[in-house]
């Protein structure tokens, strides 16, 4: 069953399959949370909207249009999930890895390989990372989108419902602004 197209084994989820569904699952879960944790900034958000994408999925797997890609349209599902989630939410959390950063009460690592270098490197995943959440979620999104998780064009457009010049448009925003604010980061460390 592994190797049936998804199309396939839409059709037969459809029909009441739950062996079908859960393949798709198996194919799409690890990229979906890698997608939705650079998009989200959190692992366990990431984690949630994959899982409200993956059960919606299958609530609507009827009305999934097969001129679409399947990983698309659960994309969008899960997104939709997670804007749902933060505009309701509305209220700042922290975690207690952010809090303990910004005290500076980090755990010791035991690894002795180059420590520099990989604080430092830590240190400007966490800058971009930074940058990256404070664009707008418009922009910041497409741009996700295409830098990491390799989406075209075309599929941001289909994902987002908006026109292909206006994803063009909008990438070119995000990393203007990415790299400005990127620039102002690195200046004040």
């Amino acid at each position: 069953m592994e190797e049936k197209l998804d199309n396939q084994l839409i059709d037969e989820a459809v029909a009441g399959s739950v062996e079908a569904f859960e393949v798709l699952v198996k194919r799409y879960q690890t990229r979906l949370v890698h997608s939705l944790e650079h998009a989200l900034g959190s692992r366990d958000d990431a984690l949630d909207a994959a899982q409200q994408a993956f059960v919606a999925a299958w609530r609507k797997l009827d009305s999934f249009r097969k001129d679409a890609q399947f990983y698309s349209w659960l994309y969008r599902i899960a997104m939709n999930a997670a804007i749902s989630k933060r505009r309701k939410a509305r209220v700042a959390t922290t975690s207690l890895d952010k809090l303990s950063e910004a005290s500076g009460n980090t755990a010791a690592d035991s690894e002795d390989t180059a420590p520099d270098r990989r604080m430092e490197s830590e240190e400007n995943v966490r800058l971009v990372q930074e940058a990256l959440q404070q664009i707008a979620e418009e922009f910041r999104q497409p741009l996700i989108m295409k830098e990491m998780d390799g989406f075209s064009y075309e599929e941001i457009a289909s994902v987002l419902d908006i026109p292909v010049g206006t994803v063009r448009s909008r990438i070119f925003r995000a990393r203007r602004e990415l790299t400005a604010r990127l620039e102002r980061l690195f200046r004040e460390d």
